[in-house]
């Protein structure tokens, strides 16, 4: 069978994928037509971000068997399309779940205890301790939105700092030792902290925006280490402002290229992200969430895995 990586991995895919007898091509700087172009005589496909791949690219590739995304979405591929033409689809949110648990932690730290503000003005001669005096997770309760991998890990993460920990999804019976499932009026009505880690769907395109946040009795805390599209950015930057939501880390933004890889035209994105910049209630990251060595090697594993499970014995 015939593999097509369209974006660079850990070396360990290709390595592993060859020792079971694939032939795997690579080609990582064609556009999109070329490959559309050739795609008809490849089995298997092994992608990230660089391409959607909807219905037009799936028509073409008529021999294919399989798309192996390597991360924790699959909003790049149209997956109606693709079950109607017998394409198996799978990603491997298991290989970067605990990257993305500890960094929404570290966000979540660096907002309670103002690190990012504080170090930059003691870098300027500038020693506040009053006016950086922290917060304490214990006793607080963390609204866990979206209780998959990342949600499990960064839930796990949280057992050790004596918080209430709520989750809620809208698949039933995920709750266990680490988070409690509750309706979403639970954490509305409860929660210090929100964290998002849900996929990019109809359901979660903008889910936060403003009657999602006026829906909450007090102020909370906002962490989003899921997709950028999921938050109104402009109603987030709102509440900033008038002090319903207290402070937010972001590793993703809704002004991400489907890549991810880089902004739209910093010159010309709007004002609510010059706001997000300049402010020291917010916390950015360049989408690294889920993007360390260690995961780099595991979400590889775990896409060979699902392939040898999947199609190599079929």
């Amino acid at each position: 069978m015939k593999i097509l990586h369209l974006d660079t991995n850990h070396p360990l895919l290709i390595e592993q994928l060859d020792a079971l007898g694939f032939e795997n091509h690579e080609d990582y700087n064609s556009d999109i037509d070329c490959v559309k172009r050739k795609v008809h005589s490849y089995d298997g496909l092994v992608i990230r971000s660089r391409f959607k791949i909807d219905r037009d690219f799936l028509q073409a590739a008529e021999n294919l068997k399989f798309i192996g995304r390597v991360g924790s979405g699959l909003e790049n591929i149209d997956l109606m399309a693709a079950d109607e033409m017998g394409v198996r689809v799978f990603g491997a949110p298991e290989g970067n779940c605990n990257a993305v648990g500890e960094h929404a932690m570290g966000l979540l730290l660096n907002l309670f205890n103002n690190i990012r503000r504080s170090d930059r003005e003691v870098r300027k001669g500038v020693w506040k301790r009053e006016a950086n005096r922290g917060l304490e997770l214990e006793g607080k309760t963390i609204g866990i939105i979206g209780y998959g991998h990342t949600g499990k890990a960064f839930a796990k993460k949280l057992s050790g700092f004596d918080c209430e920990v709520l989750c809620h999804d809208i698949v039933p019976g995920l709750g266990d030792q680490f988070a409690k499932q509750v309706e979403i009026e639970d954490i509305r009505g409860k929660a210090d902290v929100l964290s998002f880690h849900v996929p990019l769907t109809k359901l979660t395109d903008r889910m936060l925006n403003k009657g999602y946040i006026e829906a909450f009795t007090k102020p909370f805390w906002f962490i989003n280490t899921a997709r950028g599209r999921n938050v109104m950015t402009s109603d987030l930057v709102d509440a900033l402002e008038n002090g319903t939501i207290l402070g937010a880390g972001l590793d993703v933004l809704e002004y991400e290229k489907l890549s991810f890889e880089n902004l739209d035209d910093i010159r010309q994105l709007p004002e609510p992200f010059q706001y997000l910049v300049k402010s020291d209630r917010v916390i950015l990251t360049p989408h690294i969430a889920g993007w360390t060595h260690e995961s780099k090697r595991k979400l590889a594993k775990v896409i060979v895995d699902k392939i040898k499970l999947h199609i190599a014995h079929d």
